[in-house]
């Protein structure tokens, strides 16, 4: 026989053999293939939660089942059953089951993903009892945002590989992932996160922007509440937002952060940072006066004519007067008094033109551009609060040097991170960032904007009576994008406050994007919602006011301590307690908690006393 020929047999031999290995591949797998299972992944990653500064829960993992069909293994001759099973469990049509079903692109296949573990149960257990084998139920990775909607922004949410793509989830992704090498019993667990922010304030806050941007027929309101002395970020808004249990069928627009993210020219309010600026490089001080006669007026040493319009013809200003009147006539010439690179540097000491660092993931630096591409108009032009880019979050970081002394604080929305055993792995500290103002400047502006709240001044309607008040208000024009040029429609209008003026505690930021009401203005329209603002956070907190009644007591309050909610084989009578109490129960995988509403539970099934099996549904009323 010729040695090609003992080849080609050789080469027909070996092939023959592979086929037949993979024919006894197939038929193993497809006798051994699984009728059904609920089983899980060798080693089960639990990301780690999120909660407020108070424990109250805003994110947890939770079981999610994926669905798959082993066509060799299933019963053709009920598969109408397996349709009608699957659509009762599941819901939708049967038919369209089936169709998945009969088709024969493949022998494995999916039939739904991310579905519910009690659904996953009830149609595992239906399965079963008809003896239909074939299909198969593989735990995967689930989010849930029990709050839904508050602090969407910060927050964030995961993708489908329960990774975060934004907020917090994303900004923490190595501490919240937890780490399959670290397992114990075939569970690996994340550290758990705790933002700074108050769950109940951002829910009254909110409520607050909510009223606001709908009054005010709005494209979106931002505001910012700020531990002045620590740089904690209490409530954290941006409307329009989302429900990150539902991202993707949100309008994308609605993912965009303005608190971080969004960058916009700040108008009036940045004369704040102006004053203070200019006055401790020593431009003015508190009895520098200027005169306005309706505009600012510059001709260049290359005869270039400058004339920037005012809001009236406030005749001699001076710090206060500007403050008070939001004098862009004051403000420039008060700019001229310094050169612009000092004036930029200080204006970058404030933050403005980079990150603030408040533990946000994709924030943005906002622009302030280097004197080398100022124009003549520049800086006078900044000094008001234009040709600068800022964020919501840098404006209310930068009133911080105005609050203590000149220093300017890191903003903060991380206050702690714990390992699973609860054992605290990172505690934020306050962190001191650099001196802005001397201290002398910093009491000058702070007892100036006192000035914006008397009836003469622009942040009047931020008044409150028995609460002294620092404000400033602001209107910007926005740029069209189409033509480049100031909108003669689009404006935003902003207020920023610090209180209570003796001591600063709290800083409130506000913007209103694009308000398309009776008014445009930051002094008839932000400086409200802020006042709303500063009286919710006065109350809740217990923030000193001048007319509040006094007691005297000893000093010691006794409240009934209240635990956080257990279930153990019986329902026990959960009526009355707070949400804030039912967060553990949510972390709980042998049964099914459902919490609907807000405040204090009022209805619950089971009823007290009522057995508890594994795998059942506790469903909680609230009211």
């Amino acid at each position: 026989m010729e040695k090609r020929f003992v080849r080609y047999y050789v080469v027909i031999t070996l092939l023959g053999l592979l086929a037949a290995v993979a024919l006894w591949n197939y038929g193993s797998l497809a006798l051994s293939a699984p009728s059904m299972a609920i089983g899980a992944n060798p080693v089960v990653a639990v990301r780690g939660s999120i909660y407020d500064r108070e424990g109250r829960l805003l994110a947890v993992d939770t079981d999610l089942y994926d669905l798959s069909g082993w066509r060799p293994s299933l019963d053709m001759r009920r598969i109408g059953l397996y349709s009608e099973l699957m659509a009762d469990a599941l819901g939708g049509e049967p038919s369209l089951y089936l169709e998945r079903l009969m088709e024969e692109d493949s022998d494995f296949f999916f039939l739904a993903r991310r579905i519910s573990g009690e659904a996953a149960r009830t149609l595992g257990t239906a399965l079963a009892e008809r003896s239909l084998p074939g299909l198969r139920f593989d735990r995967v990775a689930g989010r849930v945002y029990p709050e839904k909607d508050l602090a969407a922004h910060l927050v964030g949410f995961v993708g489908t590989e329960n990774k975060g793509l934004a907020g917090a989830e994303a900004a923490y992704e190595k501490e919240l992932a937890a780490d399959p090498q670290s397992a114990r019993g075939g569970y690996a667990y994340g550290n758990s996160v705790f933002l700074t922010i108050d769950a109940d304030l951002q829910f009254r806050l909110e409520e607050l922007c909510g009223e606001a941007q709908s009054a005010h027929k709005a494209e979106a309101v931002v505001m910012v509440a700020m531990n002045a002395r620590s740089g904690e970020v209490m409530a954290y808004v941006s409307l329009p937002d989302f429900n990150p249990n539902e991202f993707l069928a949100a309008d994308r627009s609605t993912w965009l952060d303005r608190v971080a993210i969004y960058a916009y020219e700040p108008g009036s309010v940045f004369k704040v940072f102006t004053m203070g600026a200019v006055m401790t490089l020593g431009g003015i001080d508190e009895k520098s006066s200027f005169v306005c006669n309706g505009a600012y007026e510059r001709v260049t040493n290359s005869g270039e004519q400058i004339l920037i319009k005012c809001l009236g013809n406030h005749g001699v200003v001076n710090l206060s007067k500007i403050l008070e009147y939001s004098c862009n006539s004051g403000a420039g010439q008060a700019s001229d008094t310094v050169s612009a690179l000092d004036f930029y540097a200080k204006l970058r000491e404030f933050g403005f033109g980079e990150r603030s660092g408040a533990d946000l993931s994709g924030e943005s630096p906002g622009l302030l551009r280097a004197p080398a591409l100022w124009s003549a108009r520049s800086k006078p032009t900044i000094a008001m609060g234009q040709e600068v880019l800022v964020t919501a979050i840098q404006m209310a970081a930068a009133a911080t040097p105005l609050a203590n002394g000149g220093i300017l604080l890191r903003p903060r929305t991380l206050a702690r991170i714990v390992d699973s055993g609860g054992a605290p792995v990172l505690n934020a500290e306050p962190i001191p960032v650099r001196r802005v103002l001397d201290e002398r400047s910093a009491k000058a502006v702070l007892d100036a904007m006192e000035a914006s709240v008397l009836d003469s001044g622009t942040g009047k309607r931020a008044r409150i009576e028995d609460l002294r008040m620092s404000v400033k208000t602001g209107t910007a024009q926005m740029i069209d994008p189409l033509t480049r040029r100031y909108s003669d429609k689009d404006f935003i209008a902003s207020t920023l406050a610090l209180f209570p003026s003796e001591a600063p505690e709290y800083i409130v930021y506000a913007a209103i994007i694009k308000p398309m009401g009776e008014s445009i203005y930051g002094g008839r329209i932000a400086a409200p919602l802020v006042r709303d603002a500063a009286n919710i956070i006065a109350d809740l907190y217990g923030t000193a006011r001048s007319n509040a009644p006094s007691a005297i007591h000893d000093g010691r309050i006794v409240l009934p301590a209240l635990g956080a909610a257990a279930i153990g084989e019986r329902m026990p009578d959960l009526r009355g307690l707070p949400k804030r109490l039912l967060s553990p129960l949510l972390e709980r995988r042998d049964i099914i908690v459902e919490i609907e509403g807000d405040g204090w539970v009022a209805e619950q099934y089971p009823l007290p006393g009522e057995p508890v099996a594994p795998g059942s549904t506790v469903r909680l009323i609230l009211r």
